[in-house]
């Protein structure tokens, strides 16, 4: 059964998300998952390709957009609006739904920003899951 973690996030700056996504997401690969970036929109989807490319000196991972196409053996993809064809094992969505193709990972990562709007949609996902009997996880990253 796919396991949800929620990360609240308390630093509510504009740039607390995305590099908390880059972490987490390094994180996932250095331990050798493969990872599915569940972005909410095309311009947030272009931000973090930016940034995966650039947030640590010295350092990238290796990713790709998807568009719906086979990209291989990508062990990062990035979308949205679209459901990824291949195996991957961690879900990180920065929708504020939850995306129809959630139980097909082993683990879904859901980041909670600071402010009030986010975090009612992160509720009402947490509701979802709960209510379904997923096993849920919280963990407050200050």
């Amino acid at each position: 059964m796919t396991r949800v973690d929620f990360y609240i996030l308390k630093d509510t700056g504009e740039t607390a998300r995305p590099l908390f996504v880059c972490r987490l997401t390094e994180r996932a690969f250095q331990q050798g998952h493969r990872v599915y970036i569940n972005a909410e929109s095309a311009t947030q989807l272009l931000q973090l390709d930016d940034l995966l490319w650039s947030f640590r000196a010295g350092g990238f991972l290796p990713h790709a957009v998807y568009n719906g196409e086979d990209r291989g053996e990508q062990p990062i993809l990035l979308g949205h609006n679209s459901e990824p064809q291949d195996s991957h094992d961690v879900l990180i969505n920065l929708s504020s739904e939850v995306p129809p193709f959630f139980s097909r990972f082993n683990r879904v990562a859901e980041l909670v920003g600071g402010n009030d709007t986010q975090r009612a949609e992160a509720r009402e996902r947490y509701r979802f899951y709960k209510d379904r009997g997923y096993p849920l996880n919280t963990h407050e990253i200050s």
